[in-house]
């Protein structure tokens, strides 16, 4: 958007041949144990990469809402969030459409247990990890650096 016109104008995300961008709601789920903060991933169901839990927008939902429920959906998370959006970040969607650019607004989502059923319980896996450990395994840098920088002290305040 270019604030001083006041237009908004289309990205261009590098090597996409479409000028719109799609929105996504992300959840960053995570616990503290013995003072480490981890983080919950799961695999994508195409590529079986670990992601976090994501998805589109939701009729009737807030942002932080849809993250939550992304977060039920895809990893049988029950948690919780402040609302606030912890970060921002852009990747290629690859499907039956081709090649479709997103941007993520990921929401920080306390973990307060783990349900064996869910959703997608039989499509994805689902692990801890530390946030080294995490970011190393994610696929997109502005990702990778809002788990390494991720303070939970702030995300519920």
């Amino acid at each position: 958007m270019n604030i001083q016109k006041g237009k908004v104008r289309p990205i261009r995300m590098a090597s996409s041949q479409k000028r719109d961008v799609r929105t996504q709601f992300g959840a960053l789920c995570y616990r503290v144990v013995d003072d480490k903060t981890q983080v919950l991933l799961v695999t994508s169901r195409g590529t079986g990469r670990w992601i976090l839990p994501k998805g589109w927008p939701e009729p009737g939902s807030t942002p932080a809402e849809a993250a939550v429920k992304e977060a039920w959906e895809e990893a049988g998370v029950i948690g919780r969030t402040r609302g606030n959006c912890i970060g921002l970040y852009s990747y290629i969607k690859r499907g039956d459409g081709g090649r479709l650019p997103c941007v993520v607004a990921v929401f920080a989502v306390k973990v307060r247990s783990l349900r064996r059923d869910f959703p997608e319980a039989g499509q994805r896996s689902r692990k801890w990890f530390s946030r080294k450990k995490a970011a190393k395994l994610l696929h997109e840098p502005e990702l990778r650096r809002m788990v390494l920088d991720f303070d939970p002290g702030k995300a519920l305040r």
